[in-house]
């Protein structure tokens, strides 16, 4: 098993995306989301793909967490782990070594327990307020 840094393809990204039961995006839209993505990573078993995650954010503060997902033959084998793993060593590599940068994400309810494993903390917390977000149609 390898991760790949942005060699993510539309195509693939609509097909591990179907995989897990989401309602896939357009083709045209999947192209501008990954033009606009500060990076990829794709996990591989020998050539073919059997997970994903996107890494946006602004570079400097905030990083945030999109589109995770992994094959459901291949949850809960260390696919998931491997590409968090990449994407934080990433973000490390590409940061100054003084800086302290926020990593986010939405979870659904059913990854809480493999985010919180990750050193992940649920919102509401004690010191802030909850994950929000809106839906812009």
């Amino acid at each position: 098993m390898e991760v790949r840094i942005n060699t993510l393809s539309p195509e693939v990204f609509l097909r591990l995306y179907s995989s897990v039961g989401w309602e896939p995006p357009g083709i045209e839209q999947v192209e501008t989301a990954l033009r606009n993505t500060v990076a990829t990573f794709t996990a591989y078993d020998n050539d073919t793909a059997v997970g994903m995650v996107r890494l946006i954010g602004d570079g400097g503060m905030s990083f945030y967490i999109k589109d995770f997902a992994v094959v459901p033959e291949y949850q809960s084998k260390g696919v998931g782990t491997l590409l968090l793993n990449a994407l934080e060593d990433y973000i490390k590599e590409h940061i100054a070594p003084d800086w302290a940068v926020s990593l986010e994400l939405i979870s659904s309810k059913e990854a809480v327990g493999f985010y919180r494993k990750h050193g992940f903390e649920e919102r509401p917390c004690d010191w802030d307020g909850p994950g929000m977000f809106k839906m812009i149609r």
